[in-house]
């Protein structure tokens, strides 16, 4: 990796540390104090001009990724974009936005407050500068009611939503489910929305994720534990010309979206 490209990164991984406690234990299980292969990092944003998607990914782009495909939710009123880097090893970034124009007045007035005087992105560093304002537990309770993607967003801002262990780069494993039965051995809470595989070889994807750790947050009006990042697992099939498929799957992307839920 290039110096800026590696900076940035590791910048990602340790403020995802703070934020998923639960990964260098399961770096412990799995890799067994063996370095891991991350296969890519999630990211979230408003579609808001400045930092949406197009600018986060003029800045993706600034560290060498290219495009990789477009992906659409309906139900969850995102879209999204993956890009991948030509430089080999180097985690593919999956990056999503919430369409504030499909949303409430309430939660856009809520978002309006939260994103006043904030600048546009205008370097990769914004994409890892975590929350740039105070919000009240009221304010993501309302936020909670309407798009737990937008109470995530406000409660937490801008940085890793989840790594990703390359399970095809695993020693000892040869598929999720041999990780999902270790990870419920260690007593880790996997996501089973959708299955706790979402996937399968017919679509050359299969995926998994452990349900985000909880931490405690400052609000404005005081603190509260609720769900922060998590750890996802991917195993990749290869296509008709033997290269491992390098996209995603809507219908299992949208599920994985789902490990950050607040468990009421």
């Amino acid at each position: 990796m290039s110096p800026e490209l590696e900076s940035w990164y590791d910048a990602l991984w340790q403020d995802f540390l703070r934020h998923c406690p639960s990964a260098r234990k399961i770096h412990a299980v799995l890799g067994g104090g063996a370095p891991i292969i991350n296969d890519h990092i999630a990211l979230r944003t408003f579609a808001r001009p400045g930092i949406d998607l197009a600018a986060c990914g003029a800045q993706l782009q600034a560290l060498g990724y290219r495009e990789g495909g477009q992906y659409h939710f309906a139900a969850k009123r995102l879209d999204a974009l993956h890009f991948e880097h030509p430089e080999p090893g180097v985690p593919k970034v999956f990056i999503s936005e919430l369409r504030l124009a499909d949303c409430s007045a309430g939660l856009n007035r809520i978002v309006d407050e939260l994103l006043a005087g904030l600048g546009p992105a205008d370097s990769p560093g914004f994409m890892h500068a975590g929350r740039h304002w105070a919000v009240s537990q009221q304010d993501y309770r309302s936020l909670l009611a309407e798009s737990e993607y937008a109470a995530w967003l406000a409660a937490f801002g801008f940085r890793a939503n989840h790594f990703t262990v390359d399970v095809n780069q695993l020693p000892g494993f040869d598929s999720v489910a041999a990780v999902n039965a270790r990870l419920r051995a260690e007593g880790f809470a996997l996501n089973a929305s959708g299955g706790e595989i979402k996937g399968s070889p017919e679509v050359l994807l299969e995926q998994s994720s452990i349900l985000a750790d909880e931490v405690e947050v400052e609000f404005s009006d005081g603190a509260a534990s609720i769900p922060a990042c998590f750890y996802e697992f991917a195993f990749r099939y290869p296509q008709l010309d033997g290269r491992l498929y390098q996209g995603f799957v809507e219908a299992s992307a949208d599920k994985i979206f789902e490990s950050t839920d607040v468990r009421r």
